[in-house]
């Protein structure tokens, strides 16, 4: 086991995406809040304000989610220095 994959089979929200393994390390994604890449959808939320929605994202999941998420959070702090 390594520190970037586990599987966490005994959560009651598993398996929260459709797929056979899913990498639950960033069980909320860190890149929420940004231009992430993934495949989310906006849709409209209670107060009528646009939110995304990733249910049928699986990138930080994957098994090179770790790697991808690390990077798209280096890249944003380099921009925000620079």
């Amino acid at each position: 086991m390594s520190y970037k994959f586990f599987e966490n089979r005994t959560c009651e929200f598993y398996p929260c995406h459709k797929t056979e393994r899913i990498n639950c390390l960033f069980c909320f994604c860190p890149l929420y809040k940004m231009e992430c890449g993934g495949n989310f959808e906006l849709i409209l939320g209670k107060d009528g304000k646009e939110i995304k929605d990733c249910s049928n994202c699986i990138v930080p999941h994957s098994e090179k989610g770790y790697e991808y998420v690390i990077e798209k959070l280096k890249a944003a702090q380099t921009e925000s220095k620079g």
